[in-house]
């Protein structure tokens, strides 16, 4: 008779094959390294097949353990639905939901949404966790966030993406810039440009590298920013313009800093996307597209005419 195989066995196996080591496996799982490997034995056994291979590199998967692996996910992702649905019925939105967010967007956004979504779900508890957005989305599928608050477009189809407004992308000039006396600036003006932009983990500097080949501006290539405050910080050191997000700018950039000029581009309406994502198959599903219609709320209510609610 065939061994039965364990939902703690699967999960114990997941946590083995995303660390690749059996120490770092167990610390993670909250057990010890000898306990850890007698289970996957079991699993091993309980299925009659190979799934790691043991050696100096740690732990490696065999072609098996790695089709084992995808239905291990599967499976698990099935038992964390049915739990979601459960405790939705039982409690409404409540519980914790991992929210992910994009540096350039969160701290002058959630604020407000999570007070919000705690004024209308008091037992709902949210942990935030900031990344780049194309590390977001890796996290997201890999289960490490519920949903994401992140520029798009998303990549992977298998997630869910709510749009929730247009934000307007703001250009910032140094005060010794030849156009730091305009109020706004044309597409001509900015031609031979040398623009600073964030990294190539942000989506922005794709919009940004697409918009110079548009306007036969060049991106600078000795700098990428890691944050909006350095790229604000190399522009107000006349290293050339950067565009920045209206809600950053609505946030930390004041008359009284000086540090920068900011224009309006193509009437406010250069913008960037954003939106709410996770995946298809996420438990929470329903209240998830709950949180996504608070937030749109609040985008309308707390910056109506600064960016475009979708």
């Amino acid at each position: 008779m065939l061994e039965q195989i364990t939902l703690r066995q699967l999960r114990y196996f997941l946590a083995l094959a995303e660390t690749g080591h059996y120490r770092k496996a167990a610390e993670r799982s909250g057990i010890s390294q000898p306990s850890l490997s007698q289970q996957i034995v079991n699993l091993e056994a309980a299925l009659g097949l190979d799934l790691v291979e043991r050696g100096r590199r740690g732990a490696v998967l065999t072609p098996g353990g790695r089709d084992v692996l995808n239905l291990a996910r599967k499976v698990l992702e099935d038992i964390d639905v049915m739990h979601g649905l459960a405790q939705s019925a039982r409690e409404g939105i409540g519980g914790t939901i991992r929210l992910g967010s994009t540096p350039t967007l969160g701290p002058y956004f959630l604020p407000y949404l999570t007070r919000r979504l705690s004024q209308i779900y008091p037992t709902l508890k949210v942990v935030i966790r900031d990344a780049a957005p194309y590390v977001l989305e890796e996290e997201l599928i890999a289960g490490t966030h519920d949903v994401i608050l992140t520029q798009l477009p998303v990549q992977s189809t298998d997630l869910q993406v709510e749009r929730l407004f247009r934000e307007p992308l703001k250009l910032a000039v140094g005060s010794e810039h030849a156009l730091a006396g305009r109020n706004a600036v044309s597409d001509a003006d900015l031609e031979g440009e040398e623009i600073l932009t964030l990294s190539r983990a942000f989506v922005l500097h794709a919009q940004i590298t697409s918009l110079c080949e548009e306007l036969g501006a060049h991106v600078r290539q000795d700098y990428e920013g890691t944050s909006l405050d350095a790229l604000r910080q190399m522009t107000a050191l006349n290293m050339g313009p950067s565009f920045l997000p209206a809600l950053y700018v609505n946030s930390e950039v004041t008359s009284e800093r000086g540090d920068v000029t900011i224009l309006s581009f193509r009437n406010n309406l250069f913008t960037r996307s954003i939106g709410l994502a996770w995946r298809k198959r996420a438990a929470h599903r329903q209240a998830l597209a709950r949180v996504a219609a608070v937030a749109r709320e609040v985008a309308l209510e707390r910056f109506k005419g600064l960016i475009f609610v979708e």
